[in-house]
């Protein structure tokens, strides 16, 4: 059974970093996408970065573009969102998600739908 656990939210000042965690149990192999979302109150909810676990290749929203890093740790099957220069913009709920794919670049869809396991979020707020 495939799980994923996200922590690590918390409130900040603008300028302040985070670093979120999605620990991730039951998958079967590494052919896979690890992403983060995002929904904002009244918002869809739209994608952040993702990782392609074999291989490690990174794919990030153009507005995200050197403020945040996706990254793992195979050995302690975690995935990470470090954030930097988080601004009120930023404040949401973070979802960790995943979906099988043997093709790299379909980590960076956007489409909901197409990322088949989610965790229950976790709350990232910034003031200014």
């Amino acid at each position: 059974q495939v799980q994923l656990v996200e922590s690590g939210g918390g409130s900040v000042q603008a300028g302040g970093s985070l670093r979120l965690s999605c620990a991730v149990s039951g998958f079967t192999n590494s052919r896979r996408c690890m992403g983060w979302f995002r929904q904002a109150p009244g918002k869809e909810r739209e994608w952040v970065a993702a990782i392609y676990i074999r291989g490690g290749s990174t794919y990030y929203a153009d507005s995200e573009k050197g403020r945040f890093t996706i990254s793992q740790d195979n050995s302690a099957n975690t995935v990470y969102l470090q954030m930097n220069s988080l601004k009120p913009d930023d404040t949401a709920m973070y979802y960790c998600a995943a979906r099988y794919t043997s093709i790299g670049s379909r980590c960076s869809s956007p489409i909901v739908s197409e990322w088949n396991y989610w965790g229950q979020g976790t709350q990232v707020t910034v003031s200014s």
